[in-house]
């Protein structure tokens, strides 16, 4: 069985490499459907949504299953960012690797800069899983 965590905190800069001194990333979990996890992500990412350094993701607990890196997100309805304008979240990717990922996690998130509407993610899902609608 697949177990999600959510990863993440405050990092030193927009590049997500460094925690701030003195911390260290943090992990919620494990939740046991995608679901929850995005559950408690939606909760972390909205509470620290005025802060430039925060950033958090979703990962499936590492088995004997390849890992596929995928970014999410759309344009939303409201800034709760949980419904999407069309109905369905956008997943780009599999990727193979977090640096692949965070490359198109960029392009997407410059892509929409000026929307405050619009939000991306990266989560990571083993290799047999696929995207919800996929």
């Amino acid at each position: 069985m697949t177990h999600y965590w959510v990863v993440g905190g405050e990092y030193q800069d927009t590049s997500f490499d460094q925690p701030v001194a003195g911390t260290a990333v943090r992990r919620f979990g494990p939740y046991d459907t995608h679901a929850d996890a995005k559950a408690k992500w939606q909760e972390l990412a909205w509470g620290s949504v005025d802060n430039a350094h925060a950033r958090y993701r979703i990962e499936a607990e590492k088995d004997q299953s390849p890992q596929n890196y995928w970014v999410v997100g759309c344009s939303y309805r409201d800034t709760s960012f949980r419904e999407p304008v069309n109905g369905k979240e956008n997943w780009f990717g599999p990727f193979a690797s977090y640096d692949e990922a965070k490359a198109e996690w960029q392009k997407q998130a410059w892509a929409t800069v000026d929307d405050a509407m619009s939000r991306f993610r990266i989560e990571v899902l083993n290799g047999s899983e696929r995207p919800p609608g996929a």
